[in-house]
């Protein structure tokens, strides 16, 4: 080991070094037709990895839904109507739901619909609260705020294990915004098909309307390949939120501060945090 260098391993090699650890474990291992639990298990203590996180991940790999694929021009072409993330968390799912409201209602532009046993929505927060959050969010540099901004509707439902294991599903809808990309690709390509005609009609020469169309389509496809980014930050948005219960967010419920009322207190609370977080962050001079 002598040989090995000195300087200190970041957190993203470590996770590297630990995975391609475990892949020449496995391949030394005779997995044949599969393993066990119990065979997982003694190999995990073979790599030095507690058997609860083995238990958890193997948990999380059994309740695993893989969502399909959104078929059609519109599923490949502009993206899917809906993202889905999930994660087996430690915890009672009551105390695991009332974390994930805390933490949409604190980092999220959304507000709780519906709240069943095992199941809670959220809608997209509008009015004057909107505007406090917002107001409240230019001041709060820390981390960033609203991933999920573009939703219309966020739904999660918690599933209970064995050994006051949890599993989350978050399902995020994308409906509207992408409605909006398609409606803004049509006008830009109608905008374009328009034009040419116009041009084609008003000059000899047919080679003039070859730019309006050629502008049309760009616009459209630009309007359309902006949705992407959307999909991928409301995907970013949903496993950090999954994040943040699995890293030791969830609370029983006799641990929670009172949760503050009126609309004063809200404004007053929110200042606050972001002053104080834009306050620590803040480098001191000499």
């Amino acid at each position: 080991m002598s040989d090995l260098p000195a300087r200190r391993i970041d957190r993203a090699a470590l996770e590297r070094i630990m995975q391609r650890a475990a892949e020449l474990q496995a391949g030394e291992a005779d997995v044949g037709e599969g393993l066990t639990p119990e065979d997982v298990l003694a190999l995990g203590r073979d790599v030095g990895i507690p058997g609860r996180y083995l238990h958890q991940a193997m948990l999380e790999q059994a309740t695993a839904v893989v969502a399909p694929s959104e078929a059609g021009l519109l599923g490949q072409v502009v993206g899917p109507a809906s993202v889905s993330a999930h994660r087996v968390v430690v915890g009672d799912p009551e105390d695991v739901a009332r974390a994930l409201i805390g933490w949409f209602e604190k980092n999220e532009l959304l507000v709780v619909q519906r709240q069943q046993t095992g199941r809670v929505t959220w809608e997209r927060l509008r009015g004057m609260q909107a505007a406090i959050r917002l107001g409240a969010a230019a001041f709060d540099r820390g981390h960033p705020k609203h991933m999920l901004a573009r939703v219309s509707l966020v739904s999660a439902t918690f599933t209970r294990l064995e050994s006051n294991y949890c599993n989350v599903t978050l399902t995020a809808e994308l409906k509207e915004a992408r409605g909006g990309a398609i409606t803004g690709a049509i006008v830009g390509g109608s905008a374009g098909i328009a034009t040419a005609a116009i041009l084609s009609v008003m000059s000899p020469f047919w080679m003039i309307a070859i730019p309006p169309l050629l502008l049309g389509g760009a616009a459209g496809w630009f309007s359309l390949r902006r949705f992407r980014p959307v999909v991928d930050r409301t995907l970013l948005g949903l496993e950090r939120a999954l994040d943040f219960l699995e890293r030791g967010g969830i609370k029983p419920g006799h641990q929670l501060p009172p949760k503050p009322g009126g609309l004063l207190e809200v404004i007053t609370g929110e200042l606050r945090k972001a002053l104080q977080s834009g306050t620590a962050e803040r480098p001191k001079r000499p």
